[in-house]
């Protein structure tokens, strides 16, 4: 299928998905959403790739929604295009596949809702991230929803109350992103996680995956049930039996997915 408002290539194992407004800074159009939420679909089929990687062309990550469809539309308009942007953020912590945003430039409102949804996150130093909806008399609810489990309520309310903007220093230091980096090394460095991630068994990350997010939601005591339960079936799958004795013979694994 071939993309009006993204790129989408395959190099190895690595997925990269590649937002392209530029001229509207990223802009998250309802268009753009719906191609994001088909192509999530069809990578979430495709067991050959073992990471994916969301980046922005141009000179920032996302500006957020397309303001020009925020106005003067009927509320089924607005319904759809948050229907759909909520799809979107829901699919990619489904996806079997962990997801890395590489981000630069500006990740404000939807934009910063994406980093936040994505599973891992690296940017540029120079990089700034903000839910600013606050200063044009909205109040960013949907971004704060992954803005809170990352940073927590404190640090997520200042940002969605103020519209402040905070840094990649601060993006760090807040669980935002897992680090800033200099410019030179922002692909190096984000292909180096994806990398990494892709030399793991598919079927123990897209497992484990799955249950890290499940037992988030869980009492303790509840999570500890569902985790334990977990841990039984992974030694029982094929990946776990060869991992281990990989391990015990001193050799790479060769990995099944199953």
């Amino acid at each position: 299928m071939s993309y009006e408002y993204l790129k989408f290539d395959v190099e190895g194992a690595i997925g990269i998905i590649t937002l392209n407004r530029p001229e509207k800074r990223n802009a998250l159009s309802l268009e753009l959403l719906e191609e994001l939420r088909v192509l999530l679909t069809t990578i979430g089929q495709n067991k050959e790739i073992r990471a994916v990687i969301i980046k922005g062309e141009g000179k920032v990550f996302s500006a957020g929604h397309d303001i020009s469809q925020l106005v003067d539309r009927e509320m089924t308009h607005y319904k759809e295009i948050f229907d759909t942007c909520v799809h979107v953020m829901e699919k990619i912590q489904g996806l079997p596949q962990p997801v890395i945003a590489q981000v630069h430039g500006v990740a404000t409102a939807a934009g910063c809702q994406l980093v936040a949804a994505c599973d891992l996150a690296v940017a540029e130093k120079g990089t700034l991230f903000g839910t600013p909806g606050i200063k044009i008399g909205l109040f960013c609810t949907t971004p704060g929803v992954p803005l809170v489990r990352a940073i927590g309520r404190k640090r997520a309310l200042e940002m969605l109350l103020t519209g402040r903007m905070i840094s990649a220093r601060e993006a760090e230091e807040y669980g935002l992103i897992n680090k800033a980096v200099p410019a030179d090394q922002l692909t190096a460095q984000t292909w180096a996680l994806a990398e990494k991630i892709a030399e793991a068994s598919p079927f123990t990350i897209s497992m484990g995956k799955e249950a890290f997010y499940t037992q988030i939601n869980l009492t303790d005591s509840q999570a500890y049930d569902y985790a334990k339960h977990v841990i039984v079936n992974n030694l029982l799958a094929e990946d776990a039996r060869e991992g281990l004795t990989a391990f015990l013979e001193k050799r790479k694994p060769i990995w099944k997915g199953k």
